[in-house]
C-alpha cells in the first residue's frame, strides 16, 4: 500500500474568512505530454495518499475524467466532499459566459459546488489547444478594466448562487490589481501566479499578502514538462540553480523538493504536477518534515533571477510590442 501522509500534518494557509486550506496542492495541467486518463489517475492516487487541494481548469480538457475519480474516491468513503478543496477556472473565451462555463465545469467535475473559481487570465484572449508559440488570435485585445469587471461581476454572482464558495484571480499584475480591487464587491480569496526560486515576484507576492489574498504558485519547480511554446533559450532551470543544488545535497533530497519546501515556508501554495506516484508522494511529504533553515531560505531569496517562464506571447494583440506588454512592464494599463 502507498505511503499515507495525514492531511492534518500538511501545512495550511488561511483565507480572508479565516478558513484554513491545504498549503500545497496537486496541479492538473498535463501540458501536451500526458493524457486526461493519466492526470485523472494521478488525482485518484494523490487523494488516496493525502492531497486535499486539487487545482483544475476547463482549458486543461480533463475535468470530466477528474470528476469521475473524485466521484469514485468519495463513493468509496475514503473522503467526504467537504474534505476536498477543488479549484477551477473560467477560460478566456468564456469571459462573457462565466455562469455557463462554471456550470459546465461543475457537470464535468460531478460536483454541486466548486471551492475556488478563478478568472484564468485577465483578458478574453485565447489560443487553440496545442498551438505553437507563434500563434496569434486576431480577436485578442489589451486588458480592459471595464471588461474584466464585467467578468468579475459574473464570478460574484456564482458565489451568490452558491455554485462556488470563493473566487480568485490569476496572472494579474500590481497595476491591474490596483485598478480592479476597489471595484470588487467580493474580494479575491487567492491569486494564482507563476512563482518559483528563479522567479519570485517579491513585490506582487507582498502586495497579495497585504490585501489578504493567498498567493498560489504555479510552475513551482520550473515546470520541466511545460509546452514547447513556453520555452526560450534564456530560461533558467530551477532544479539546476547552484543554490538549490547545494541545499538539496545538504538535505539529501532532490532539488525539486527544495523548491517546494521553499514555497511552502515562504507562504505561497505550490501546486506541483506529477503523474508519477513516487514523485507526488515525495512532493507532499517533503512539506511535513526537515524544514529549510533561515540561512537556506535567505540564500534562495537572493538567488532570484526574475526569469518568467510562462510569458503568454500567444495572447498578444495586434500592435503589441512583445510579451512584456501582457505584464504591464511599462507601468501602464488600458482603463
Amino acid at each position: 500500500m502507498s505511503e499515507m501522509i495525514h492531511p492534518d500534518i500538511v501545512p495550511k494557509r488561511r483565507l480572508y474568512t479565516g478558513e484554513e486550506i491545504p498549503g500545497i496542492g496537486l496541479g492538473t495541467f498535463g501540458s501536451d505530454k500526458y493524457s486526461s486518463e493519466e492526470v485523472a489517475n494521478a488525482v485518484y492516487g494523490a487523494i488516496k495518499i493525502g492531497y486535499r487541494l486539487i487545482d483544475c481548469a476547463a482549458v486543461y480538457q480533463n475535468e470530466d475524467q477528474i470528476g469521475q475519480v473524485i466521484q469514485s474516491v468519495i463513493g468509496e468513503g475514503f473522503v467526504k466532499r467537504e474534505d476536498l478543496f477543488i479549484t477551477s477556472k473560467v477560460w478566456n473565451d468564456k469571459h462573457r459566459e462565466v455562469i455557463g462555463a462554471c456550470k459546465k465545469s461543475l457537470k464535468d467535475l460531478k460536483l454541486d459546488y466548486i471551492d475556488l473559481y478563478f478568472v484564468h487570465w485577465p483578458f478574453p484572449n485565447y489560443h487553440a489547444p496545442y498551438c505553437d508559440g507563434n500563434s496569434r488570435n486576431p480577436d485578442s485585445k489589451p486588458f480592459s478594466v471595464e471588461e474584466f469587471m464585467d467578468t468579475w461581476g459574473q464570478c460574484e454572482q456564482l458565489v451568490e448562487m452558491g455554485l462556488v464558495r470563493y473566487i480568485g484571480m490569476s496572472n494579474m499584475t500590481i497595476p491591474k490589481l490596483e485598478a480592479v480591487l476597489p471595484l470588487c464587491r467580493i474580494q479575491p480569496a487567492a491569486l494564482e501566479i507563476e512563482l518559483h526560486p528563479s522567479f519570485q515576484q517579491p513585490e506582487l507576492f507582498d502586495y497579495s499578502l497585504s490585501h489578504n489574498i493567498v498567493p498560489i504558485g504555479y510552475c513551482p519547480i520550473g515546470s520541466p514538462s511545460r509546452p514547447e511554446r513556453d520555452r526560450t533559450q534564456e530560461d533558467i532551470a530551477d532544479t539546476e540553480m547552484p543554490e538549490i543544488v547545494e541545499i538539496a545535497r545538504a538535505h539529501k533530497i532532490h532539488p525539486a523538493l527544495v523548491c517546494l519546501k521553499w514555497a511552502v515556508q515562504r507562504g505561497q501554495i505550490p501546486i506541483p504536477f506529477s503523474v508519477k506516484e513516487s514523485q507526488y508522494i515525495a512532493n507532499l511529504k517533503c512539506t511535513t518534515e526537515d524544514p529549510l533553515t533561515k540561512a537556506e531560505m535567505e540564500s534562495i531569496r537572493k538567488a532570484d533571477k526574475n526569469c518568467r517562464l510562462i510569458k503568454g506571447q500567444v495572447f498578444l494583440w495586434s500592435g503589441a510590442k512583445g510579451w512584456e506588454d501582457l505584464w504591464d512592464l511599462d507601468g501602464s494599463i488600458t482603463k
